[in-house]
């Protein structure tokens, strides 16, 4: 599933192709997404243009210039992804939506599970539900080890799911997640509630930069992603313990175990983190 550093490695490819250009035509050629595609979807689109392009959590913000102004909310699902493509260059199967604009550039949506949407918010994103309640960006100042540490206080959930709340930090999936515990040393399943002040402070610098080194590696690639250009990500070769149990731990060869941890695979070594 596209976690954040392959959501914003997606909003930077896309961006220059796509912002302050004139929309000449929308295609839908599947609507039946995990939110079905407005009805109007083609007309509010056709004839305005796209401003500048956001991202909020694992959500693209679009939006949109014209009579009517809103914006489109985008989610890439389990196997969505945004590319840019040329006229001429024929859709494939899976590919459910174009927007083609001014300068013949296609915006094309790709989603062989269709568990990805794209809606329209006619308010300011900060009123829809879906984006009102959630966390601070990972890599903005309102993130850091004291809030980690002040939500946690009297949690008896294990810390790696408590990481992957919305509500607590947005945007640190199990991929990142797995990976900043190891970063830090701290066991993924030790109760949130029973780690220092210090700790956290430590794990809230892992988890930046474990996004920051998977966005500058333009994300991670195990099966359906890839980026706006078409280009897959290359953080899957830095991986020190997602997707890597039996093997030897990179830092002490000792062997990486797999446990399950709110219903996802966590692998971790016993060793180095505590």
């Amino acid at each position: 599933m596209p976690e954040l550093p392959e959501v914003e490695t997606t909003r930077r490819g896309i961006a220059p192709h796509v912002e302050r250009r004139e929309i000449v035509e929308a295609i839908v050629r599947q609507s039946r997404l995990r939110v079905p595609v407005p009805g109007d979807f083609i007309d509010r689109l056709v004839g305005s243009r796209l401003g500048t392009l956001s991202r909020r959590a694992k959500y693209l913000l679009l939006p949109v210039e014209g009579e009517r102004t809103g914006s489109l909310i985008w989610h890439l699902g389990m196997s969505g992804s945004l590319r840019i493509a040329r006229l001429g260059e024929l859709p494939k199967k899976h590919d459910h939506i174009d927007l083609v604009f001014d300068d013949g550039a296609i915006l094309r949506y790709h989603d062989p599970r269709r568990f990805g949407f794209v809606d329209w918010l006619a308010g300011t994103p900060e009123s829809d539900p879906r984006l009102a309640n959630l966390g601070p960006e990972p890599l903005s100042e309102a993130f850091d080890g004291e809030r980690l540490y002040r939500l946690a206080r009297g949690r008896r959930m294990a810390v790696k799911p408590f990481l992957m709340d919305n509500a607590v930090v947005v945007g640190v999936g199990n991929i990142y997640a797995s990976e900043a515990l190891f970063l830090a040393g701290i066991d993924p399943r030790r109760a949130a509630g029973r780690i220092s002040r210090e700790r956290y402070e430590h794990l809230a610098a892992a988890i930046r930069e474990v996004l920051a080194a998977a966005i500058t590696q333009g994300g991670t690639t195990l099966r359906d992603f890839v980026s706006g250009t078409g280009e897959p990500g290359y953080f899957k070769q830095r991986l020190n313990v997602y997707g890597r149990h039996g093997q030897g731990c990179r830092r002490c060869n000792g062997e990486l175990r797999l446990v399950t941890l709110g219903q996802r695979a966590s692998v971790f070594c016993p060793a180095c983190q505590r």
